[in-house]
């Protein structure tokens, strides 16, 4: 039975999230207190052996609606292993700003927000799900995300089969736009020539031929990536050992279009060809309007 327990902060887009678990053929059940999980799974695993419930693909939903529950989680979670049920915690987040956005345009209730600004109750629920964020196997950053690209993320992690194999997600991203919430390493590649100054490539990003010939020009290139290679290889074995289910890797330059991408693109390429999943997603590349078509972009 393959078993998802969606959580994180309020705002996040777990409904979104978990309408899509319900596309993908999950039975999902919302607002769950993690003290009755078990029970259901047993029922549930009852059910495969032809008692009616013909479910092997569930997914709960467990935040701080249930607040005077969540003290159960860890009781629960330790039930489920002994279940000998594989399960995974995707949690959700986003930034303060971004939440309080989103707050004011849906014109929702927070779920503390009885005798608290929203700001404070924002910061209380960050506070209490602090322990459920540490034991996530999967944690994704919904602040700068559009919703297709949540879903290709979901997607990603439903498929994995493998449970001893390390997820890694390449990100490329700008600084001057933040960096990723959820950034295990981060590779600065601002020291690398910036092709947005040269105005014939100002316009390409890192995945067309014409950057990658001018920033393969330079030496510093090819060195950095093989050094960057060198410490992932050697490291991802004993993050897998210590248990670690998802590895994220960002990589930076200024805005997100041309070096990031192109570094990003030739790490994951590289993880793959040593053997390793991996998932892509650039998240700056078309950020700054000048780059959007009827302003200059190529078709």
């Amino acid at each position: 039975m393959d078993v998802i327990i969606l959580t994180g902060m309020s705002g996040a887009g777990k409904s979104q999230a978990a309408h899509f678990l319900e596309d993908q053929g999950y039975f999902c059940i919302d607002n769950l207190p993690p003290m009755v999980l078990p029970e259901l799974v047993r029922t549930f695993l009852k059910g495969q052996g032809g008692e009616g419930f013909a479910v092997d693909k569930l997914a709960f939903v467990v935040d701080i609606r249930s607040n005077d529950f969540l003290k159960g989680f860890g009781k629960a979670m330790t039930e489920l292993k002994n279940l000998e049920c594989p399960y995974r915690i995707i949690f959700l987040e986003a930034n303060d700003q971004v939440l309080v956005s989103r707050y004011r345009q849906t014109r929702r209730k927070h779920p503390l927000s009885d005798g608290l600004s929203l700001v404070e109750a924002i910061e209380k629920e960050r506070s209490q799900m602090r322990g459920i964020r540490a034991r996530a196997t999967h944690v994704i950053d919904t602040s700068l995300i559009a919703l297709s690209a949540l879903k290709e993320e979901l997607l990603h992690i439903i498929e994995i089969s493998d449970e001893k194999t390390m997820d890694i997600h390449v990100e490329s991203f700008g600084f001057k736009y933040g960096l990723p919430g959820d950034c295990d390493i981060t590779c600065d590649v601002r020291f690398l020539p910036n092709p947005f100054y040269i105005p014939e490539l100002k316009m390409h990003c890192g995945k067309d031929q014409e950057i990658i010939e001018f920033l393969e020009k330079h030496p510093e290139t090819e060195q950095y990536y093989d050094k960057m290679m060198d410490l992932l290889c050697f490291s991802i074995p004993y993050y897998i050992r210590e248990g670690k289910a998802r590895l994220s890797v960002g990589v930076g330059c200024t805005g997100g279009r041309h070096r990031s991408v192109y570094m990003a693109e030739r790490l994951a390429a590289g993880l793959k060809e040593a053997g390793y999943r991996v998932s892509m997603h650039h998240r700056d590349i078309d950020k700054d309007p000048r780059y959007q078509v009827g302003e200059g972009k190529k078709p």
